[in-house]
């Protein structure tokens, strides 16, 4: 009889597919469900493939995204730019490159029309000079120069106004071995405008060209020509930003000072250690609420695409007092680690509360402790999902926090706390093999009433002698519950634990800045029996 008991649908060993069911085998060995080309191209677009996985080298994981791209690319070109757009211009990442390495396959991989629609749509990824010289990098590795390409490099110039344009010219110089000056002498960029036409001559040659120009490069010109007394008011006369100005000038406060005038956001959040470290932070300073005002202000966070990961590594960063190399050191002030701490709430889309009962549990595995996110230095998945925990932790009223630790143990974590507490002991948990049925098994046996089963982790299970979407079915059974499960993958891998036939299942992209609200609208949905 107990041959016969090894083979069934209701009990699988996670090292084995369940029968009838299509699935794949991941890095670590255990079977799991295949994403999608969509979903992945998605993931991918968002979390980026810097630093691999603990299953899969870096090298490995990108080329598997890449050959993903091309696949969307065949399927149909159009809808990959307008997902490329779309994630990139809500500022969902929190790095641009993935977004323009996928557009510069498409136009340089794609049939007539993508190819066409790609370059035609670069001004709307590419956004800054920076970006710019990224895709031309990326792009010379799918295609040559033809008229299509240059037509693009010229239209990406002749879009910009005329402010931005000079903005670019003088802070974006040069990048990935390639500078403003190398492009417009490729693409001919062709206009009537005189004051653009006297910006890109200034550009081909800043040396040679002494016509009369816009007011931001002539500041720029007099800032480098060694004459300038008042820099504090040169700065703010001329609106110049900190990469226009000489490097030697960056030990002054008085400049720092004038460059917080107007300092966008995304500057101020790099710039919160070298401001501490200069003297312009410092405890009961008047500058002080200039920061806070900024960065407690939900619409300029948004409207700066000031991704939730930028405003975590930073709390990081700075509440640590030194950077990651330890040559600079700085005394933290408590209202600015505080200030990042809300602001990182404020960095999602709006959640609303569900009144439903959570159970969030957390993968700190060692495949979860290894690389890092989106290349920022410690920022790995295990301490990014307590941070994406507390996100939804911070709205709804039930919830009970877990962790597969050694065994399934609670976790003595709170969104009252600071996010930077939070971190430092979820990286000191010790951690197992995972197994993500457990969750449900738990609350099974402990007749647990939970609606959403949330499980933050890399897919990359492989522990346990019943499935995942099994224990749910089971769950369901046994406690007349309709329970959820969300799986929030952490890494740009092509493997989820959710069962995409599942109505009552659903795969989201950790550290997008959109997922809590997604979770939240999914857990409100009323699913239909299986």
């Amino acid at each position: 009889m107990k041959t016969y008991t090894t083979f069934s649908t209701k009990n699988t060993s996670q090292l084995e597919p369940i029968p009838n069911k299509t699935m794949v085998e991941n890095s670590a060995g255990g079977y799991v469900f295949a994403i999608d080309d969509w979903k992945r191209l998605q993931r991918f677009l968002i979390l980026g493939t810097e630093g691999g996985t603990y299953y899969a080298s870096e090298q490995k994981i990108t080329k598997e995204n890449a050959e993903c791209v091309l696949r969307c690319i065949k399927a149909d070109g159009i809808k990959t730019v307008n997902t490329i757009i779309e994630v990139s211009e809500a500022g969902r990442a929190p790095k641009n490159d993935p977004a323009l390495f996928a557009l510069a396959m498409c136009a340089g991989l794609g049939n007539t029309q993508t190819k066409q629609y790609a370059l035609k749509s670069l001004s709307k990824v590419a956004r800054i000079g920076t970006h710019l010289f990224h895709f031309v990098a990326y792009v010379e590795q799918f295609r040559g120069w033809g008229r299509r390409l240059k037509r693009g490099i010229q239209e990406w110039y002749n879009l910009k106004t005329i402010d931005d344009l000079a903005h670019q010219a003088v802070k974006y110089q040069s990048r990935d071995k390639w500078s403003h000056r190398d492009l417009l002498r490729l693409s001919h960029p062709k206009t009537n405008d005189k004051e653009r036409n006297s910006i890109y001559k200034w550009i081909v040659d800043s040396d040679m060209y002494i016509e009369p120009v816009h007011k931001l490069i002539q500041g720029y010109r007099l800032a480098h020509s060694g004459e300038v007394k008042n820099k504090g008011q040169h700065i703010i006369d001329y609106n110049l930003s900190r990469e226009m100005i000489p490097t030697e000038w960056l030990q002054d406060i008085d400049v720092w000072k004038a460059l917080l005038e107007k300092m966008p956001l995304t500057a101020m959040i790099r710039n919160l250690a070298t401001m501490t470290r200069i003297g312009v932070i410092v405890p009961l300073a008047e500058s002080n609420k200039k920061i806070i005002a900024s960065l407690t202000n939900k619409d300029a966070l948004k409207k700066a695409r000031i991704h939730p990961i930028a405003l975590l590594s930073a709390l990081k960063t700075y509440e640590q007092g030194h950077g990651e190399s330890g040559k600079n050191t700085w005394e933290p002030v408590s209202q600015i680690v505080d200030v990042l701490n809300d602001a990182f709430y404020l960095s999602f889309d709006t959640i609303e509360p569900t009144e439903k009962r959570w159970l969030l549990a957390l993968d700190v595995s060692g495949s979860m402790s290894k690389e890092n996110i989106s290349g920022v230095p410690s920022l790995t998945p295990r301490v990014a999902s307590s941070a994406m925990a507390m996100a939804t932790a911070r709205v709804e009223a039930n919830y009970h926090i877990m962790a597969f630790s050694k065994g399934f143990i609670p976790l003595s974590i709170s969104p009252k706390q600071r996010l930077d507490d939070i971190c430092r002991y979820t990286e000191k948990l010790p951690f197992d093999g995972t197994d993500c049925a457990v969750p449900m098994l738990w609350a099974t046996k402990n007749k647990i009433p939970v609606d959403v089963f949330t499980i933050y982790t890399d897919n990359e299970t492989w522990a346990g002698n019943v499935h995942p979407c099994q224990a749910l079915n089971q769950y369901r059974q046994q406690m007349g519950i309709p329970a959820k499960l969300i799986v929030v993958g952490m890494t740009s891998s092509s493997f989820s634990i959710a069962d995409p036939n599942d109505a009552g299942m659903m795969d989201v992209v950790g550290f997008s800045t959109d997922t809590p609200k997604l979770m939240s609208d999914f857990a409100k949905v009323i699913t239909p029996p299986n």
